[in-house]
């Protein structure tokens, strides 16, 4: 059995988005020696450029001593096979379940260390979905991060009816090594903050849809009437339209409860191509 510090971990990420390149910027400024993977060359370089905008800006506000020396640490490839002498991997791809099983069952068979901690950041789908489509789903723990990840202190922690105590213990571990907060939730759809952070979310866009209301209106009662930080709308662009969908679509799958159901504004939106942020029009448009 491998032995287990925070500081000593072999971390490897799958995909380099939004999600992927926060995990790895946070491993990496935590002092861990990061592998990514992504698909292809273009994607790689696109992460590359995502990490070194967001350690630039880290640097420039003080809040790391060097954006290079962080870097350093981070290694962008594109053959999954370097996965090979990880100890734990973090799964940070698209929402979608039988993409994700297909590649845990690839790292089942990559991943040398049996003791390994095969991870999934999914915000939404119940992780012995993915643990079953391996060998070892004792192995297979949710480790659910908030975007901006090097920002947002929260981690989910989210062990299936499979998971060992040792691998949540591990992954206790791993999460507190990073400087984060972590909450145990049960292997449900949502977990715990997206069960009740998306159907707000969806009500909001349905009073948009309903015409009672602004986004810019309605972002702005809940900035200036109940101090969030940010309105649902702006948000939901933060989050990516898509995602918001995915995430709603697997919840109502689970619990078939109108709550959870996609507006058709969601959808045609997403049919569109306009995601939020990523894509440059939501919501809000963005430059």
């Amino acid at each position: 059995m491998s032995t287990f510090t925070p500081d000593a971990e072999k971390v490897g990420v799958v995909g380099c988005g939004l999600m992927g390149a926060g995990i790895a910027e946070t491993c990496a400024r935590a002092g861990l020696q990061v592998v990514v993977v992504e698909t292809n060359e273009n994607a790689a370089e696109a992460g590359q450029r995502r990490l070194v905008e967001s350690l630039s800006r880290a640097e420039a506000r003080g809040k790391i001593a060097s954006a290079a020396d962080v870097l350093e640490r981070i290694r962008i490839v594109t053959d999954l096979d370097t996965l090979a002498d990880r100890s734990i991997v973090i799964e940070a791809i698209i929402e979608d379940e039988a993409t994700k099983c297909a590649l845990f069952r690839k790292l089942d068979e990559i991943v040398v260390d049996r003791h390994a901690v095969l991870a999934s950041n999914t915000s939404s789908i119940p992780v012995i979905k993915v643990g079953v489509a391996t060998s070892r789903p004792d192995h297979v723990i949710g480790i659910h991060f908030f975007n901006p990840v090097p920002v947002l202190s929260l981690v989910e922690l989210i062990p299936s009816y499979l998971t060992a105590e040792e691998t949540t213990e591990r992954a206790s571990g791993f999460v507190q090594g990073l400087g984060k907060h972590a909450i145990k939730c049960q292997d449900r759809a949502g977990f715990v903050v997206n069960a009740l952070l998306i159907p707000f979310l969806l009500s909001a866009i349905r009073m948009v849809e309903g015409g009672f209301a602004t986004p810019e209106d309605i972002d702005q009662g809940l900035v200036r009437g109940c101090a969030h930080p940010q309105g649902p709308l702006a948000l939901t662009d933060l989050i990516g339209l898509d995602t918001t969908r995915a995430i709603a679509d697997s919840l109502y799958e689970e619990y078939k409860e109108p709550q959870y159901a996609c507006p058709p504004l969601l959808a045609r939106m997403v049919d569109a191509g306009l995601l939020g942020r990523k894509s440059g029009r939501g919501f809000y448009t963005y430059s």
